[in-house]
């Protein structure tokens, strides 16, 4: 669903309630809603989340501040510059199929330190070649437009995975099909603390 006017009723009213707690979440007008004892006790035996967010594992990116949700509303899979493998999409199935989810967020942001390290190219050590590798096609999608290369780029891979996501199989192609479930692909400002939809 690329188009996020014509999303399903269902995600756009979980999308809505999303971007509200954003714009409470940028002047630090928190509602905080969700996180009290009573609230744990009430998920203990099982979790009802009400979107599935991709991010970057980027400390300065969390999902439950930036949105001002608490526990339990958010299913959340956190890899660097929110690249996606065999193990966050069996994840985010897993809350689509599983935990009806109406809602799919790949939110990419700015200054993004992964996509920063993949822009110097050279050298990784260890398994950090591997996002490198990942984050790679968004860079190259965006070389020589206009702006920041890695703001571009964060915002490319954000729309790039939102895609992937959209189209995978079996599962989460099906499910957005249906109208049962819906991706957008979203950025996250560091300085503003704003959330903008890119699709």
């Amino acid at each position: 669903m690329s188009d996020a006017s014509a999303m399903p009723e269902k995600a756009r009213e979980v999308l809505d309630l999303l971007l509200a707690g954003n714009q409470r979440y940028i002047p630090g007008a928190y509602r905080h809603p969700h996180q009290s004892p009573e609230r744990r006790s009430e998920i203990s035996e099982g979790q009802h989340p009400i979107a599935a967010v991709l991010t970057c594992s980027d400390s300065r990116v969390s999902p439950e501040l930036i949105f001002d949700r608490g526990l339990g509303d958010l299913f959340e899979v956190r890899v660097a510059g929110n690249a996606l493998g065999d193990l966050g999409l069996g994840s985010l199935e897993f809350a689509a199929a599983h935990l009806d989810v109406p809602l799919l967020i790949v939110l990419g942001h700015s200054k993004c330190g992964a996509m920063i390290g993949a822009a110097a190219g050279g050298e990784h050590e260890g398994h950090i070649g591997s996002v490198v590798a990942a984050l790679r096609p968004a860079l190259d999608e965006v070389q020589g437009h206009p702006g920041d290369l890695v703001d571009n780029a964060a915002r490319a891979n954000a729309r790039r995975v939102a895609r992937e996501l959209r189209e995978s199989e079996p599962l989460i192609s099906e499910l957005v099909a249906v109208g049962r479930t819906a991706v957008v692909a979203a950025y996250y400002d560091i300085d503003t603390g704003g959330v903008e939809i890119l699709e």
